[in-house]
């Protein structure tokens, strides 16, 4: 029995039918070269023999003197969270995709542990896909990358790997700290805030100099000026997913053109969709939009510890121009960093919290609306930086499927693989229309990017 840290608990809180809290990912396999064409059926009776379930996938939510905890659940039922599915035909990205739309609306069953794993076969081209869903107060979407990293082999050649919810127990140490998780900040003002009084002098100061700062520019990105957009309204319980691939070496050129980061890039792309998605609704803000946004805060090489901050980066929209956008964001992420510089990580967690403050408090309440703190989330998880395999079968791609809100109706996650970026977008399918048209967008984005750079 394990009680579930504030922090967690604040996930349960925030969750509603219009507002499930999981988190996903979609990866999409090709089959071995040797492979009978029933290979996928072969996979799932070999998976259905996992029947050892490793933490925190046995873990189930519980009740002590009021309070939940995590209990080991004695009567598992695998067959309810691993799943056999065949695509209709025929078999088209287009029908995954609705899959996974359709999959992620739905809330869990908190009677029993909170994940599943959906292993898709019916694709054409000899591939086939996994989708997996957990609830965030049991992994975050840190956590779960590494937790599918640990599934996966860089030898094509090996067989009989075990699932995600059957590795193998490994001792908790350095490497497994959580990351750059883009709702735990949130989550960590409405649970573990006012702990760290230590850092509430530098923490003071740093609000003060942006409020400052905010009140003399009001180009500056603050707590006070995300415009009021289409984005932000009440969303309901369906889903619409869009994921696409783009190559980091097109990404790459340009950051060198320019002088920028890749995040500056992908940013810029995602930027330059939403302006046109909202353009074409005529629904575009005169001001530029916000988007929260986790960033490395690490100026070497190291690999230890965490470096991380959220920051709250105005997107340029308003501007014509896509190499003038790419400018102001980066400008805007930079300064963001150097107001970072001079603070320890507890005082930048504190500092990102109360800056987050106003969100948090809609997010449960409600009753400020009309304080929009952010309009869109922007989250880049890193991936495997090798080919990778599981058993056998090659990992082509893999989407992160995140978490859409009341007020805040779409997410846009991306993650690395090998030399690709992968962007997953999750909305509501209500407020954001063909919101798989901003894949399209993306693509015009980096075309413009390129176009003014002369590659």
């Amino acid at each position: 029995m394990k009680a579930l840290s504030p922090v967690d608990q604040v996930f349960l809180w925030l969750e509603k039918r219009q507002q499930p809290m999981h988190v996903g990912g979609l990866q999409l396999f090709s089959f071995p070269e040797d492979a009978p064409d029933d290979y996928v059926a072969q996979l799932a009776d070999q998976l259905r023999e996992e029947t050892i379930v490793t933490p925190p996938f046995d873990r189930r939510l519980g009740s002590r003197f009021g309070q939940p905890v995590w209990v080991e659940d004695e009567q598992l039922d695998l067959e309810h969270h691993f799943r056999f599915e065949a695509l209709p035909t025929p078999g088209r990205v287009r029908e995954l995709l609705s899959f996974v739309s359709a999959e992620h609306s739905h809330l869990m069953d908190r009677e029993r542990p909170m994940w599943e794993f959906h292993l898709i076969e019916g694709l054409k081209d000899r591939q086939f896909a996994v989708y997996t869903k957990v609830h965030h107060s049991l992994v975050d979407g840190v956590s779960a990358m590494r937790l599918f990293q640990r599934m996966l082999s860089q030898d094509p050649e090996q067989r009989n790997m075990p699932p995600i919810w059957s590795l193998p127990r490994r001792s908790r140490s350095g490497d497994d700290d959580e990351g750059p998780s883009m709702w735990r900040n949130v989550a960590h003002l409405l649970g573990e805030s006012g702990k760290q009084l230590g850092t509430i002098p530098a923490v003071t100061k740093a609000l003060l100099n942006t409020v400052n700062r905010a009140r003399k520019d009001p180009a500056y990105d603050s707590i006070f000026h995300a415009p009021r957009c289409v984005l932000n309204g009440k969303i309901t319980g369906s889903r619409r997913f869009a994921a696409q691939s783009y190559d980091l070496k097109r990404i790459r050129a340009v950051c060198t053109a320019f002088g920028t980061t890749v995040n500056d890039v992908v940013m810029t792309m995602c930027a330059t969709a939403l302006r046109t998605y909202l353009m074409n609704q005529d629904a575009l803000p005169e001001k530029p939009l916000v988007a929260m946004v986790p960033v490395s805060l690490r100026t070497d090489d190291s690999s230890g510890g965490n470096q991380v901050g959220i920051i709250l980066a105005s997107l340029g929209t308003h501007l014509n121009d896509a190499a003038e956008r790419l400018r102001y964001i980066h400008e805007d992420v930079k300064a963001s960093k150097q107001r970072y510089a001079a603070m320890s990580p507890e005082e930048i967690l504190n500092y990102t919290a109360l800056l987050l403050a106003p969100a948090s408090f809609n997010l449960l309440t409600g009753l400020a609306p009309k304080w929009q703190t952010f309009n869109v989330v922007i989250s880049n998880v890193p991936g495997p930086k090798e080919p990778s395999y599981w058993n056998g079968a090659r990992l082509e791609g893999m989407y992160p499927v995140s978490i859409a809100m009341d007020r805040i109706a779409l997410n846009m996650t991306l993650t690395s693989y090998c030399d690709q970026v992968e962007f997953g977008l999750i909305g509501c399918r209500r407020t954001l229309p063909s919101l798989q048209r901003m894949l399209d967008y993306l693509e015009d984005g980096l075309s413009e990017l390129e176009q003014a750079a002369g590659l």
